[in-house]
């Protein structure tokens, strides 16, 4: 019998599965273990072979293998973390249904889809309809601080000893669409710049160097950066310019010291076919110019979704949300997903999903239940035919 949407959605939302984010943290809410486990349950009562990738220790992608039409291989993925709940103002782990709408982290982001491709696969596992092609689910781990699960998943298709039986011929990766058809979307990079001084006692500061004001010559050269250098660097007709950003900064050891260190973190968002390392370098280079600074090595980086190989399966899939809906758009985001992993391996890819990205990580997240039923159907329907 397939399974109940609502209770799946449920039973998932009330499984922490936080990433850690690249944080020194310990505590139940973290890592992705539990819902490992519930998709493995899952997978085995419907009798699929599976399997488990473990990509970092205590972190393993699942995939599981509907099989079909062996000629086609298609694979749903969605990923299985969340992002922290920090100054949320609900019970992030205790899922509360009114009004239509479902409350809860990772409600939006993203186990209403995930919840959506495995009620769409529970009716394939029970109908098994003529045609159907081959359907293999993956669930990874780390989306929201690195993509490092979705690259690992590749590399199980190269394996003569995986549930993959070859390389998929198209993937839906799951975000939050609002029902329309992702087919492009933006790359990004991140990383730490760090300045330095020294420090002595702010009764005399003429004694020390403050890396706090030479830190201030470096974000002048990245804000002229952002207002008039990353907006010339060409646009995509779906994702619009590439960006830059600085998120954080940190520095000092208390008021009445001198601080002989600061650290930002900078985040440039790359056009559909920008390379991340190049885009780096570029960033590094000029600010060089203007001012001395420091530069890690990125912590984060990922390619952007290209619109060039993917146009056919998007027109399929969009045709089946219209049919359903009477709406339904192929666009571009200024986002990154799982999906330029895929794409970035040879795999016509594109992302759809329920909800809207303005509720993902938000203090009170939410999805409408109405749209995770719609985009299991989309999905049923699609495989179906």
């Amino acid at each position: 019998m397939p399974i109940n949407l609502v209770n799946t959605l449920i039973q998932l939302v009330a499984l922490p599965s936080v990433n850690p984010m690249g944080r020194d943290v310990e505590g139940d809410e973290y890592l992705e273990g539990r819902v490992t486990d519930y998709l493995q349950a899952l997978f085995t009562r419907w009798e699929l072979p599976w399997q488990r990738q473990t990509v970092q220790p205590g972190r393993d992608n699942i995939v599981a293998r509907l099989d079909g039409d062996p000629s086609h291989v298609v694979m749903l993925e969605a990923h299985q973390d969340t992002v922290p709940v920090d100054g949320m103002t609900i019970e992030p782990w205790t899922p509360d249904v009114r009004e239509g709408r479902l409350y809860g982290r990772g409600a939006c982001d993203i186990k209403g889809g995930m919840t959506a491709m495995l009620t769409a696969l529970s009716r394939l596992v029970e109908e098994r309809p003529e045609g159907m092609p081959t359907v293999v689910m993956a669930c990874s781990v780390n989306e929201e601080h690195g993509f490092t699960g979705a690259t690992a998943l590749t590399e199980l298709w190269q394996q003569g000893d995986s549930v993959f039986p070859r390389k998929p011929d198209a993937a839906i990766v799951a975000e939050p669409t609002g029902l329309d058809v992702v087919v492009a979307h933006k790359g990004i990079v991140r990383w730490r710049c760090h300045t330095t001084g020294r420090a002595c006692h702010s009764s005399q500061p003429q004694l020390g160097e403050n890396a706090i004001y030479r830190m201030s010559a470096v974000l002048r050269a990245l804000e002229q950066y952002a207002n008039n250098v990353a907006s010339t660097m060409g646009e995509h007709p779906r994702c619009g310019r590439p960006t830059l950003s600085v998120g954080t900064i940190t520095g000092g050891l208390s008021v009445n010291t001198v601080p002989d260190r600061c650290t930002i973190e900078i985040d440039r968002r790359l056009l559909p076919d920008e390379d991340p390392q190049e885009a780096y370098r570029h960033v590094v280079d000029y600010v060089a110019q203007q001012a001395d600074s420091q530069h890690d090595p990125p912590f984060m980086q990922g390619g952007g979704l290209s619109d060039e190989h993917n146009g056919p399966l998007a027109e399929s899939l969009v045709s089946v949300v219209r049919e359903l809906t009477g709406s339904g758009n192929v666009i571009g985001v200024p986002y990154g997903t799982d999906a330029a992993a895929f794409s970035a391996a040879g795999v016509p890819t594109v992302v759809f999903g329920p909800g809207s990205i303005d509720q993902a990580h938000t203090c009170d997240e939410w999805i409408e239940l109405a749209a995770v039923e719609q985009a299991s159907e989309v999905l049923y329907r699609f495989l179906r035919s």
